[in-house]
């Protein structure tokens, strides 16, 4: 309830601007009735042309006022709840991106629902609270009136609509409780999806696009079945609701009937009642409505909390950017998952390469070194420029540690914008790193060439060199990158080992990669061997291909 809260507090003078228009819209409306009973009474009734034009231009009056204040408090209900899911949403993007990661357990295609959906029906609150109070109005103002003409039925209408709106209201936990079902069986099927469309290429090469296909097939089926559950609760509720409504009119209309043939109501007072209680119907409508709302908001808003208030999976020091020093990268005693007492060093102005025989290793390694691991969760030191890890902020460590993962993401804009992600960097400095990448035949269309999105109008080779030239024209101080040159030949590969050395020649340049590359190996100034979470092995790639028969066994392809 804390997102809803802030919800209502964040737009309050959009809200009680709105709401003071639709309770006026409100609180018009319920005279309406009242007005046309008291023409009949006192201007048809007396046959008084003179008050008859007067009520006339009275009710003109009203009913310009009735409009007025609906057109202008909808829209400012309207816009608090826009601008509402717009800072949810804002918010939610900030938790994705935000460089310390998030714990929420929602994989990338369930944060896109919460984002889209979730946000929409939690900022409803907004709305449905407006709506809520406005009702309310309605329903005094025509209890009141009810009340001048004859008390008891003024009174039946104060005592009895809040017992019925209290009984519909124990419908509205097993309406939450199916709405947030129902978003959680939607975010995992997008979730699915978007797996699905990612690794459609894979998908294909394996032959399991319809081992694939029928997966989503259930997970759709599941979400249609929850869907379906949470829309049988709100149409029981909305039919309750009609029925007690119209049960609500005839008793009303029936009991003034009665009134008006006993003689205790006048003719213009029995028109009064009957449009009183057919107007109603109307708020009693409304509070039903935002019963239902006030069931999705909640849900909702308890998806949206478990992002916003998700703790996050790193907690960085406050130390700047440490000074240069002999060991760029220092991991002393290392446990985390696989890694078992893992000691390695990454000297300045060096190449090595990392052979892992466990690709579990080999990913830990990877995300120690990227910084998105909590301190909580391994043990030793990992020391970057001779200062903890723990100790530097983000922007400090990845300022020095550069991490390009072997998933390769790029993104609708030019090849430009790809490789000089910063906007700062002249031609031939793209150019240069685009050819330590072996990426020249990429550029042949010129730097302005558009990608798609993910980069699908390229080959996965020409996706994987336009990474590396990304990750180059950084120029970061420590480099790491994993498996490189997977989806390129076996030429293009060897031509990529000997530039990726000359790019990073420099005291002040190290660079680290984890591959099973001979070419890349052999490019190495050292090579170490990681195995059961430990370096089993360090040498050239000559003196373990000669003297090691694992290592042999490993890399001679």
């Amino acid at each position: 309830m804390t997102v809803l809260r802030r919800a209502l507090q964040r737009q309050r003078r959009r809200i009680v601007a709105g709401v003071a228009l639709l309770c006026l819209h409100q609180t018009a409306e319920a005279l309406v009735p009242v007005a046309i009973g008291l023409i009949i009474d006192r201007a048809v009734a007396t046959s008084d042309t003179g008050a008859l034009l007067i009520s006339l231009a009275a009710l003109a009056v009203l009913f310009t006022v009735l409009a007025f204040a609906w057109r202008m408090g909808a829209r400012l209900g309207n816009a608090a709840g826009e601008h509402e899911a717009h800072l949810m949403r804002v918010e939610i993007a900030g938790r994705a991106l935000d460089p310390r990661g998030q714990r929420s357990g929602l994989r990338d295609g369930e944060l896109l629902s919460v984002t889209a959906s979730d946000t929409e029906q939690a900022a409803e609150v907004v709305r449905a609270g407006a709506l809520t109070m406005a009702a309310g109005t309605a329903l005094t103002v025509a209890a009141v009136a009810l009340i001048v003409v004859e008390p008891l039925l003024g009174l039946g209408v104060l005592l009895g609509v809040p017992l019925v709106v209290l009984g519909l209201q124990s419908l509205a936990p097993m309406m939450s409780r199916r709405s947030e079902a129902q978003q959680a069986a939607l975010a995992a099927t997008t979730a699915l999806a978007v797996d699905l469309v990612s690794g459609l290429r894979v998908l294909r090469g394996l032959g399991a696009q319809h081992h694939a296909a029928r997966r989503y097939a259930a997970a759709s089926g599941r979400a249609l079945t929850d869907t379906l559950r949470a829309a049988d609760t709100k149409g029981l509720h909305l039919g309750l609701t009609t029925t007690v409504n119209g049960l609500l009119l005839a008793l009303i209309t029936g009991v003034a009937g009665w009134f008006a043939l006993q003689g205790r109501i006048t003719v213009g007072e029995l028109v009064a009642v009957v449009g009183l209680a057919q107007f109603i119907a109307e708020p009693v409508q409304l509070l039903g409505f935002c019963v239902r709302k006030w069931a999705s908001a909640k849900a909702s808003g308890r998806r949206v909390a478990r992002v916003l208030e998700a703790a996050p999976m790193v907690d960085p020091g406050t130390a700047g950017t440490p000074v240069p020093a002999p060991s760029r990268v220092a991991l002393d005693r290392i446990g985390y998952g696989g890694l078992d007492g893992l000691c390695l060093r990454l000297e300045a102005g060096e190449m090595l390469a990392v052979l892992a025989v466990s690709p579990r290793d080999a990913g830990e390694l990877l995300a120690l070194l990227a910084a998105t691991v909590s301190r909580a969760d391994y043990r030793g030191t990992l020391h970057i420029d001779g200062v903890p890890l723990e100790e530097l902020t983000l922007e400090a460590a990845r300022g020095v540690v550069l991490v390009e993962q072997h998933d390769v993401t790029l993104f609708a804009g030019t090849l430009r914008q790809n490789i000089d992600t910063s906007g700062d960097l002249p031609d031939s400095a793209v150019l240069t790193a685009a050819e330590a990448a072996a990426a020249e035949d990429v550029l042949t269309a010129g730097l302005d060439h558009e990608l798609v999105e993910r980069g699908a109008n390229l080959s996965g080779g020409q996706r994987q060199r336009i990474a590396l030239a990304r990750a180059l024209a950084a120029d970061p101080p420590v480099l790491v990158l994993h498996d490189p040159t997977t989806a390129v030949d076996a030429v293009t590969e060897g031509l990529i080992a000997d530039r990726l050395a000359g790019a990073r020649k420099g005291p002040e340049r190290a660079t680290l990669v984890v591959t099973s590359s001979p070419a890349l190996l052999r490019a190495a100034h050292r090579v170490a061997v990681l195995d059961g979470g430990r370096v089993v092995a360090e040498g050239t790639h000559d003196r373990l291909v000669a003297t090691d028969e694992r290592y042999r066994a490993a890399v001679l392809r």
